[in-house]
């Protein structure tokens, strides 16, 4: 067997931000889930919070304007804290070759300040990824104004812009669902979205593909659909691509996509026509001359299940959104989401509703 001495530095360094109450709590059950080849920032206007936080990086914003006593639910406030403290941001993501920033969209920190760590990345030349959520409708008009506003901010400062509506965890939750378990469901798209993309330039693979190739598909695209899909036994190939395409947790489709970045990881057993299978399916669902990029890694670990990640760009008019649909029947054993709790997360670290945890501290 042929055995090299990998410099891990030779590849894409990636980094993950999370950014305000849900994104540091995002990182947080992220490293929690034992994510692996990225780096981990937590960036807020609360110091308490960022005490709370497992990132090997935290950075307190806007010291002099909020004594660290957070934003106060105003985005206003979370932008000039990010401002302030653009040094200090700029230092952490120093050497980055890919940024994601991840945020609970409508309070004060992650609306306000997501949109500038993202314009600090760009600035530098980082390939810049944002990941956020939208908060529940029953969180209030005001919350969803904000919210809209600092997704349309923050998709002028990035390059890619995935956003998932809280609300569509109400669709795809049972009702048993705890809220552990259903905030983890949507840390599943970024976790396995990250994840698929640092597999693909770290980890050597049936079909190899580079971090160029990621570029290729990622690079000033706007708004974007982050599908992924796992699924065991007959027919998994085929399911897991269903779900990625479907991806119940987002209100965006593929259709029509110029640009996919498929990734198909699977254990020693991953068989060529499964692959064929796969991006057949994804193929019949984008535009007929998409820049279609595959990459298929073994992992050991996964036995008979596989996992798939779609990436899709490159949109005329913007993704097509999807209404929304039924609650969808969990297929055990046969894709669908897994409900089955595997982060170790505690009350604390929730991204819950403001007025729930309101007496949080007290």
């Amino acid at each position: 067997m042929l055995e090299f001495d990998i410099d891990m530095e030779q590849f894409a360094q990636i980094k993950v931000i999370g950014v305000g109450g849900g994104g540091n709590n995002a990182v947080n059950r992220m490293i929690s889930a034992g994510l692996r080849g990225v780096e981990f920032i937590a960036v807020n206007t609360d110091k308490q919070a960022l005490f709370l936080s497992k990132a090997n990086t935290k950075i307190q914003i806007g010291d002099k304007l909020t004594k660290g006593l957070g934003a106060g639910m105003n985005p206003e406030i979370g932008e000039k804290a990010a401002n302030e403290s653009r040094d200090e941001i700029s230092q952490a993501i120093k050497g980055a070759d890919m940024v994601f920033v991840t945020a609970g969209m409508g309070g004060g920190t992650g609306t306000g300040a997501a949109p500038i760590v993202a314009q600090i990345a760009k600035e530098m030349g980082i390939l810049t990824v944002g990941v956020v959520t939208k908060p529940f409708m029953f969180e209030g008009r005001k919350r969803m104004q904000y919210a809209e506003r600092g997704i349309e901010n923050l998709k002028a400062a990035v390059d890619t812009l995935v956003a998932i509506p809280n609300d569509r965890l109400l669709q795809v939750a049972e009702k048993k669902t705890s809220i552990v378990e259903a905030f983890r469901m949507a840390d599943e798209v970024l976790k396995q979205g990250v994840q698929g993309i640092s597999d693909i330039i770290a980890v050597p693979g049936l079909i190899n593909l580079d971090f160029a190739d990621v570029k290729t598909v990622m690079q000033n695209t706007g708004l974007a659909h982050m599908g992924i899909g796992r699924a065991s036994g007959d027919g998994r190939a085929e399911e897991a691509a269903k779900m990625a395409i479907q991806s119940p947790l987002l209100e965006t489709s593929i259709d029509g996509a110029k640009g996919v970045l498929l990734n198909i990881t699977g254990g020693s057993d991953l068989g060529l026509f499964e692959i064929d299978t796969a991006a057949g399916l994804i193929q019949k669902s984008v535009d007929p001359d998409a820049n279609i990029i595959i990459g298929a890694i073994i992992d050991e670990n996964l036995n008979d299940e596989i996992h798939i990640t779609v990436i899709a760009t490159g949109f005329d008019k913007g993704p097509i959104i999807k209404k929304p649909s039924e609650k969808v029947p969990d297929k055990s054993g046969r894709g669908g989401i897994d409900k089955t709790p595997v982060i170790d997360t505690s009350s604390d670290e929730l991204d819950i509703p403001t007025f729930l945890r309101r007496n949080r501290f007290k």
